[in-house]
C-alpha cells in the first residue's frame, strides 16, 4: 500500500506544468509574467480578483511577436485558453493603470502543455492492470481534489476581504453616530439650560 501510494504521487508531480501564484498589485501599476512556449502548445489562464476596490483588473496576453491573443477590461476573474502558433516568450499582464488610489490582490493560474498519460501502457490498447488502474482513480480524485481547495480557498479569501471591508465600514459608521448622539446630546442640554435662564431673567425684571 506504501509502494502503491508513493508511484501515483510520483505519477501525479511529474505530469503538471503550470504557475500558480496570488500577488498584489499596485494602484497605477502594471505587472507581467513571461513564459517561453514551443509551437503548438495549449496553454490555460485563470485569474481572479481576491480583494480591493471593485475587484476588478485589466488583462491582455500577447504572442512573441506582441499580437494581442486576449485582451479584457475590468475583469473580476476570467479563464483563456489557446494553442500557441509560434515558438517563442508569450507574455501575460495584469493592469491597474486605470486605479489612482486601492491595490489588488490577484489570484492567477498558468498551465501549458497536455497531460500525459500517467502510465506508458495506456495509450495501448491493452487492459490496465489493478495497480495501474488504481494509480489512475488516485490521480483523478488528486485532481478534483486540488481544484475543490484552490476554488474554496479563493472564495474564502475573497468572502473574508469582503467581511472585513463591511467591519470597517460598520465601525467607522458606529464610532460617526456615536459622536452625533453626544453631539446633539449637549447641544439639548444648552437649549434647555438656555430656557431655564430666560425665563428667570424674566421673572427677575417684573419683580
Amino acid at each position: 500500500m506504501i509502494r502503491l501510494g508513493f508511484i501515483c504521487f510520483l505519477l501525479h508531480a511529474f505530469v503538471v506544468f503550470g504557475t500558480e501564484l496570488t500577488f498584489e498589485l499596485p494602484d497605477n501599476d502594471k505587472q507581467c509574467f513571461y513564459e517561453e512556449l514551443d509551437k503548438g502548445v495549449k496553454f490555460d489562464l485563470d485569474f481572479q480578483v481576491i480583494s480591493g476596490g471593485n475587484y476588478d483588473v485589466d488583462c491582455f496576453v500577447t504572442d512573441p511577436q506582441n499580437n494581442v491573443l486576449y485582451n479584457e477590461r475590468k475583469k473580476q476573474y476570467d479563464s483563456f485558453s489557446h494553442t500557441t502558433a509560434m515558438k517563442g516568450v508569450y507574455k501575460v499582464c495584469f493592469s491597474n493603470e486605470f486605479s489612482t488610489f486601492t491595490h489588488k490582490i490577484v489570484y492567477m493560474d498558468f498551465r501549458h502543455g497536455e497531460e500525459q498519460p500517467l502510465l506508458e501502457n495506456m495509450s495501448r490498447s491493452t487492459a490496465l492492470t489493478q495497480l495501474e488502474s488504481s494509480c489512475v482513480s488516485i490521480h483523478e480524485v488528486l485532481k478534483v481534489v486540488a481544484e475543490s481547495q484552490t476554488w474554496y480557498r479563493l472564495r474564502e479569501a475573497h468572502d473574508r476581504t469582503k467581511a472585513e471591508h463591511l467591519l470597517e465600514r460598520v465601525t467607522y459608521w458606529s464610532v460617526g453616530e456615536t459622536i452625533l448622539l453626544f453631539v446633539i446630546g449637549f447641544g439639548q442640554v444648552i437649549l434647555l439650560k438656555s430656557f431655564f435662564n430666560e425665563r428667570k431673567g424674566s421673572v427677575v425684571a417684573t419683580t
